[in-house]
């Protein structure tokens, strides 16, 4: 056993390169510093993928480094690689071109075609990713002009994912602000909730005051309204007041 893990050690020495990549990968990647394979191809953000059939179960034997060590996502491993490390399929995406090289030699053309392809998989656009996140719900800020640095979004940029029309969060669906007051200092307010929130407690206290002041004006003017009818009622002969 002891000898075994001496010959891994070694192995994984020459593998990473000596003993700074061995630690650097220990630290960050787990058991991938002695987990030896073939090398079947890298992506854009520097991910590269190994494979071992022979030495690891099915479900262990394809497996990625990352191309980041430090700041790894796995939202920034391609949809074709992922298809290919879940096994999905058996061809790495770094073979696709030649597969297809190889596989339009069987294409029988039907009749003359202009067209500047000559095999059935058609026009590809060249995708872009913010730092090759594949994932874009991830791309968005963790507060209000902080950004997210867990992506390298900078503050104030705009979010990546797709919002719905209708959300509170499409730019097509937010409504202009109206405003309907000012309590001075600048301190705008687009509803009385806002202005609430505003006011000052000196500000509160007055308006609690004005309000109770005209409650008060209003059940004095409802006691001479009721005096005035119940003095009109004994004019005009209506006899004694029920209550009075």
């Amino acid at each position: 056993m002891v000898y075994g893990v001496i010959r891994n050690f070694q192995a994984a020495l020459k593998y990473r390169g000596g003993w700074k990549g061995l630690l650097e990968h220990m630290y960050t990647n787990g058991d991938y510093p002695f987990k030896f394979g073939t090398y079947m191809g890298a992506d854009a953000a520097g991910n590269r993928y190994y494979e071992n059939r022979v030495d690891y179960p099915f479900g262990q034997h394809r497996w990625v480094e990352p191309g980041d060590i430090h700041n790894f996502d796995s939202a920034s491993i391609p949809p074709e690689w992922h298809g290919w490390m879940t096994s999905m399929n058996d061809a790495p995406p770094s073979g696709e071109e030649a597969y297809i090289s190889d596989r339009k030699k069987n294409i029988i053309p039907l009749c003359k075609s202009d067209a500047n392809i000559d095999h059935n998989v058609g026009h590809q656009e060249e995708i872009y990713n913010f730092h090759n996140l594949h994932n874009l719900s991830t791309v968005r800020s963790r507060g209000w002009n902080i950004g997210n640095p867990v992506v390298g979004l900078p503050p104030g940029a705009k979010d990546s994912y797709y919002t719905q029309p209708g959300s509170p969060y499409n730019d097509a669906s937010i409504r202009p602000r109206v405003n309907i007051g000012d309590l001075g200092g600048g301190r705008v307010y687009k509803s009385q909730k806002w202005a609430d929130r505003l006011r000052t407690t000196d500000e509160k206290a007055a308006l609690e005051k004005a309000k109770e002041a005209m409650a008060q004006k209003a059940i004095e003017s409802q006691k001479t309204s009721a005096a005035r009818r119940k003095m009109a009622m004994a004019q005009r002969g209506a006899g004694t007041v029920a209550g009075a």
